[in-house]
């Protein structure tokens, strides 16, 4: 079983908290197949927690009307959705072709010795979590690195050295 579908079981219970249920009920409207709404609940889980727990998966499931295990295998699915704490800056560095091509590789090297974790890893203190991913749509402008969500594009190991400075 890989990393990405095992969930972690904190033993408390998930419940969004007030800003995040009158979101879920703005949405929820919306979708006349209750279904359709997994994936922004599961966000809507991580971007409260920062990650998505068995027990936020549970919840979903119960609030939409559904089975946890279809819950799951969206949250397994797509990379966007972290089943695990991620660091406080989590570093997403693009792994396909046009990034490859324009040394993405020698980002990733940077940031393995920089920061002391591999890709799927969360730093020793929690500042730092490292992934590759699939193509993050900046393919002109490549190589990009995300962190927590925000990009910076035709990175490079100089503005990459710049850029994790600034980081607090």
């Amino acid at each position: 079983m890989s990393d990405r579908s095992q969930l972690i079981i904190t033993g408390k219970p998930f419940t969004y908290d007030s800003e995040r249920d009158a979101e879920f009920e703005r949405l929820i409207a919306r979708y006349p197949i209750r279904e359709s709404m997994i994936m922004p609940a599961l966000w809507l889980a991580q971007e409260q927690e920062g990650w998505i727990s068995c027990e936020a998966i549970e919840y979903i499931a119960d609030r939409i009307g559904t089975y946890a295990a279809k819950v799951y295998e969206l949250a397994t699915f797509y990379t966007m959705y972290h089943l695990k704490p991620m660091g406080k800056y989590h570093l997403c560095v693009c792994r396909t072709l046009s990034c490859y091509l324009r040394d993405k590789q020698e980002i990733v090297d940077f940031l393995e010795s920089e920061i002391g974790i591999t890709p799927g890893q969360v730093s020793e203190d929690g500042k730092f979590s490292l992934e590759e991913v699939e193509c993050l749509g900046h393919c002109g402008t490549a190589p990009v690195v995300q962190i927590n969500g925000e990009f910076h594009e035709e990175m490079s190991v100089e503005k990459l050295k710049t850029l994790l400075a600034s980081l607090d």
